[in-house]
C-alpha cells in the first residue's frame, strides 16, 4: 500500500515539475548553476572510476583468454564493448545516484524542514518546478557527456594496463577497439544514460520535497533517495536492454 501511495505521489510530483515553468532568466541562472554542480563537480570521480574500471576489465579479459587459439585483439574489443554497453552508463549512473542523488535530496529536504519551500509556495512560485526542473534538464544534458567521457577514459585505462603488463600489444588492442564498431551501441548507451539521469534527479527531488520532520528525517530521505534511485536504475537497465538489444 505504501508503494502505491509513493508511486501516486511521485507521479503527482512529476506533474508539478513540468506544470508551470519559471521565468526564463531565473531558470537560466538555476540551470547554469546546476550544470556546474551536477556536471563539472562530478568529472573527478568519473575519471578515477572509469580509468580503473577499464583497466580491470582489460586485465580480466586478457587473463581469462590466455589461449593461442583466441586472437589477442579480442581484449580490446571486449574492453570497448563492456565500457560502452554496461560499465560506463550503468556503473557511472549508480555512482552519480549516490553522489548527486543524496545531494539533491538533502538540499531540497533541508529547504522543506526549514520552511523555505512553504515560503516559495506562499509567494505563488511553483516550488517543484523552480527547484527540481533545472536539475533534471541539466542532468539530462551533462550525464551523457560524462558517460561518453567515461567510455573514452576507461578505454585509455584499459590500454595503459594491458600494455604496461605486456599482455597485449598496442597494435592488437587498437585493432580490437576498431573491430566491428556500431554506432547503435553508443546510441543504446546514451538512451540508458538519459533515462537514468531522469530517474536520479526526479526520485531524489521527490524524497527531498516530501521530507517531514527535522535534520534526522533529511538524512533518512537522502538514504531512501539513493536506494530507490539505484533500484530503479537496475530495473530500467534490464527493461531497456530487453527493448533495445533484442
Amino acid at each position: 500500500m505504501a508503494l502505491l501511495l509513493n508511486l501516486g505521489l511521485y507521479l503527482q510530483f512529476l506533474g508539478k515539475i513540468f506544470r508551470r515553468p519559471e521565468k526564463g532568466k531565473v531558470f537560466r541562472n538555476n540551470f547554469i548553476t546546476e550544470l556546474e554542480n551536477l556536471g563539472l563537480n562530478s568529472i573527478g570521480i568519473v575519471v578515477i572510476i572509469s580509468v580503473f574500471m577499464g583497466a580491470v576489465v582489460a586485465l580480466q579479459v586478457a587473463y581469462n583468454t590466455d589461449n593461442p587459439l583466441i586472437p589477442a585483439y579480442l581484449v580490446g574489443y571486449s574492453t570497448r564493448q563492456s565500457m560502452i554497453l554496461e560499465f560506463s552508463p550503468t556503473i557511472i549512473a549508480l555512482i552519480l545516484a549516490g553522489k548527486i542523488g543524496s545531494n539533491i535530496a538533502s538540499e531540497i529536504g533541508t529547504m522543506r524542514v526549514t520552511e523555505q519551500i512553504d515560503a516559495l509556495e506562499v509567494m505563488g512560485i511553483n516550488a517543484a518546478g523552480h527547484l527540481v526542473l533545472p536539475k533534471v534538464i541539466a542532468s539530462l544534458i551533462v550525464n551523457p557527456v560524462l558517460v561518453v567521457f567515461s567510455i573514452f577514459v576507461g578505454t585509455i585505462g584499459g590500454w595503459i594496463a594491458i600494455t604496461s603488463s605486456h599482455l597485449v600489444s598496442t597494435h592488437d588492442f587498437l585493432t580490437g577497439i576498431y573491430l566491428d564498431y556500431s554506432n547503435y551501441d553508443l546510441i543504446y548507451a546514451l538512451i540508458k544514460t538519459v533515462v537514468f539521469a531522469f530517474l536520479i534527479t526526479t526520485i531524489s527531488g521527490f524524497y527531498g520535497f516530501y521530507t517531514q520532520g527535522g535534520a534526522l528525517e533529511v538524512g533518512r530521505s537522502s538514504t531512501k533517495a539513493v536506494v530507490s534511485a539505484s533500484i530503479m536504475i537496475i530495473i530500467s537497465n534490464l527493461i531497456l536492454t530487453q527493448l533495445l538489444l533484442i
